[in-house]
């Protein structure tokens, strides 16, 4: 039997193409590379965690040759989303309390139900549904900040995401550590489990300066900067945070740090609204980055942080949705992103202040250059890890499509997201959550409501 030039032509091609475990194609191809390149008719090749190559669909269907392939004709495919700032677990605290201010809502509602109803099973699920509704929303990595941190980390991985999670550390007891110095013992442990993890980037998080001595944070810096850790931390998020330390010692939170020597290594501030330009130069001096967090500063009334100006210094600001109880009652970046361009517009009085481009920028690559991450995940390119997410495009709130940053900051949702791959795995398929059982998880949350309206009430 004769085999034709055609079937020769293809045997031969296929030999000579590099084997891939998937082939990802997409109508539009966003790659927040150095070149801001925008591929139509794309593709990329992955192989185990990474990523193989990015570019036009007919040459990564030449150079390779996968095991499984998604092809989606009428979607983008982007780098996954990064939120540089949240507590998981408050997922099963949303909406307890809301429209007060931060003090009031921490200190008469959000510490006393932490205080009744915390502890590593609620941090167990609470985390379940914070991590099921990320990923169906595109978040591929996480930051966070709360307690019983390695049952988070355990969940996170469990779920195939990436998280970057920080134990906190606060001047009073809490659920997992009756001081500081005990939960600086915890996160020692904790960092010594995690370190060199796939997909957990363990972290010591100190709450805030208000919230713990000058002892405590200086330690807190020595202990990240003993494992190469990041330090996470709340900074400047309020104005009396700002004026009760100006009273007290005549610094700015920033400058207090400063001083203490805490941000001499890997870390990342959280809110930032109320810095100055002397903290400024501070932060980009130390190479500290920035989590902006719009909807929690406009729901809370902290104020507008002054993200033009922080860009344009050259830091690097993420973006993070907080935590869904009080200051957001959920997680999705799609909203930050929207939320966070038209804040700077209508504020500046500038419709040109933080375009489409700039804001979906914040939430991948600079948001993975404020963790310290840019060079491994943040973009599509080659040798990056392979986080990335398909997002619809045929619905009539995303139809006609003129430019594609438009479309994922002004005009796309979180639902509108049907694939997602974290380091090189499918953990969502056609909306469907692979990795996580959703039924059980919000099942759970119904008891959960039930057990943390009643100790509410007592």
């Amino acid at each position: 039997m004769r085999l034709s030039w055609v079937s020769v032509f293809l045997a031969a091609c296929s030999a000579a193409a590099e084997p891939a475990d998937w082939i990802v194609s997409a109508g539009t191809v966003v790659t927040m590379d150095g070149s801001r390149r925008v591929i139509e008719n794309g593709a990329a090749a992955i192989k185990g965690a990474s990523i193989l190559a990015v570019g036009p669909r007919a040459e990564i269907d030449r150079a390779y040759q996968p095991r499984q392939r998604i092809d989606r004709p009428t979607a983008i495919l982007a780098p996954g989303l990064i939120n540089t700032h949240t507590h998981a677990p408050m997922s099963l605290f949303r909406g307890i309390a809301d429209d007060l201010r931060l003090q009031e809502w921490l200190e008469k509602y959000i510490f006393p139900a932490e205080a009744k109803n915390v502890s590593a099973e609620f941090c167990r699920w609470g985390t379940r549904l914070a991590v099921l509704e990320m990923l169906l929303s595109g978040t591929t990595t996480y930051t966070d900040m709360y307690y019983f941190e390695d049952v988070i980390a355990e969940e996170t991985k469990a779920a195939g995401m990436r998280g970057v999670l920080g134990e906190t550390v606060i001047g009073f007891p809490v659920p997992d550590a009756k001081t500081p110095a005990d939960a600086l013992r915890f996160t020692e442990g904790f960092l010594r489990r995690f370190q060199n993890d796939p997909l957990i980037v363990p972290a010591v998080a100190p709450h805030a300066v208000y919230t713990n001595s000058a002892e405590t944070l200086k330690a807190a810096r020595a202990l990240a900067n003993k494992y190469g850790a990041p330090m996470l931390i709340h900074l400047s998020e309020t104005k009396k945070e700002n004026d009760d330390l100006r009273a007290k010692l005549g610094m700015s939170p920033t400058a207090y740090l400063e001083s203490l020597g805490a941000l001499e290594g890997r870390t990342l501030g959280a809110h930032g609204v109320w810095l100055d330009d002397a903290d400024l130069e501070i932060l980009r001096r130390r190479g500290t980055g920035l989590a902006h967090c719009p909807s929690s500063n406009m729901k809370l009334a902290s104020g507008v942080a002054a993200v033009v100006k922080q860009l344009s210094l050259g830091l690097n600001v993420g973006l993070g949705p907080d935590g869904p109880a009080g200051s957001n009652n959920d997680f999705s970046l799609f909203e930050e992103m929207d939320l966070a361009a038209k804040l700077q517009k209508v504020t500046t009085m500038d419709p040109r202040a933080l375009p489409a481009e700039q804001a979906f920028a914040m939430a991948t690559i600079l948001g993975a250059r404020a963790l310290g991450l840019g060079g491994k995940i943040g973009s599509l390119e080659k040798g990056k890890l392979a986080d990335m997410i398909l997002i619809r495009t045929d619905q009539a709130h995303a139809s006609p499509m003129y430019n594609p940053y438009s479309h994922l900051v002004y005009a796309l949702k979180g639902s509108d997201v049907t694939d997602v791959f974290v380091n090189g795995r499918v953990v969502v398929r056609n909306r469907a959550p692979l990795t996580l059982d959703s039924g059980a998880i919000l099942a759970k949350a119904k008891e959960y409501r039930q057990r943390i309206s009643a100790s509410l009430k007592n």
